[in-house]
């Protein structure tokens, strides 16, 4: 499991839009600079740019070819912003530009040239976003999408895409931004190559199955009377991290409680011999109604479950997470972790690491 060896780490959940000119180092050095320069312009004449600048919370991150903006303020104001952008750029049809949004974890840090910089998974992720697109998109992470899906003047908006697998092969939920006036409604040139692959793939299952068909028909009688599998056939290592409760009176804090929630699923997901169900699939419990655990573990498919709760005042953070078996409502474990703001990426290590032990993967 990995440890956090700094306690000077000061997490925070910052909304990011990543930008890049699609082909810029293909371009003439002159044009590069021209092209570099209009974009700066235009994005620093958006409304959101505007207002995050002058309440102080923008960050500017330079990429060459592009950059990222991390707004502290609004999670709308990176789509709001990207939107202003796009219909801008509708009247330079040379400046080829594709974006990506993500609300995620950040921190500010000092580089090697001793200049403030600023990291974290929520640049990591956006940028991974943005370059699932072609020229002209605005792509959204899964988790931006869900949020924005809760508000109907976005629905007509988001357009789900599906899964990406991009570097290092990680995988991520993307959904396509448009409308008539903003983004690019074709499917990005990635996932045609997918559905493509997918689509051979389909038409090879397909011809097998009419070679072997006379072999099923010869034995219907066998595989009528073959024993439907039990609810005993789900794996015993096996296990979901539904959503945390946000028990702090600050809205913004819900972003941070869904940050500690992936972390716990990401460290668990790294476990060769555990099987973890994905943050998509476990969003639909995150209504604050009461929990039918076995049901949940039935239509999961996992024996375990992991559900807490995360409350945040000023510098100081409580996590409480439990582990329960999901086939007999049986805790297994439970503990509250009261630390520092800072030390919270060691919780999350802590309680994945506690998870593991109990279920001995």
């Amino acid at each position: 499991m990995p440890e956090v060896q700094s306690s000077d780490v000061k997490l925070e959940i910052g909304h990011v839009l990543f930008i890049d000119i699609v082909g810029y180092s293909k371009l003439l050095i002159t044009d590069q600079s021209e092209q570099l320069q209009k974009l700066r312009e235009i994005v620093r004449a958006t409304e959101q740019f505007r207002l995050a600048e002058a309440e102080g919370k923008l960050l500017r991150l330079p990429t060459g070819d592009g950059g990222a903006l991390v707004f502290r303020n609004n999670p709308e104001a990176p789509v709001l912003s990207a939107m202003e952008i796009s219909k801008e750029l509708k009247k330079y049809p040379e400046l080829k530009v594709r974006m990506g949004i993500h609300s995620g974890p950040v921190n500010e840090i000092t580089d090697l040239n001793e200049q403030a910089n600023i990291a974290g998974a929520g640049i990591n992720v956006a940028e991974r976003v943005m370059d699932c697109g072609d020229a002209g998109h605005i792509l959204l992470s899964q988790h931006v999408a869900d949020d924005l899906e809760q508000y109907p003047q976005w629905r007509p908006y988001l357009h789900d895409l599906g899964t990406f697998e991009v570097k290092h092969g990680v995988r991520v939920n993307v959904a396509n931004l448009y409308s008539d006036e903003i983004g690019n409604p074709q499917l990005p040139s990635k996932l045609q190559a997918v559905r493509k692959h997918r689509a051979h793939v389909r038409l090879a299952k397909i011809a097998v199955s009419l070679l072997v068909f006379a072999a099923i028909v010869g034995g219907v009688f066998f595989f009528l009377r073959r024993p439907v599998p039990s609810a005993s056939a789900i794996i015993d290592k096996s296990i979901a991290v539904l959503p945390f409760e946000n028990l702090s009176s600050d809205k913004e804090n819900a972003y941070f409680t869904d940050g500690v929630q992936d972390e716990i699923l990401t460290d668990l997901a790294k476990i060769a011999d555990l099987k973890v169900i994905s943050r998509t699939s476990v969003m639909q419990y995150k209504s604050g109604v009461a929990r039918n655990l076995r049901k949940i573990g039935e239509e999961l498919g996992v024996a375990h479950v992991v559900e807490g709760s995360v409350q945040r005042a000023a510098n100081k953070v409580r996590v409480n997470a439990q582990l329960l078996d999901a086939r007999t409502d049986a805790h297994l474990w439970a503990q509250t972790y009261d630390r520092d703001l800072a030390d919270v990426f060691a919780i999350q290590s802590e309680i994945a690491k506690a998870i593991a032990d109990q279920l001995q993967a």
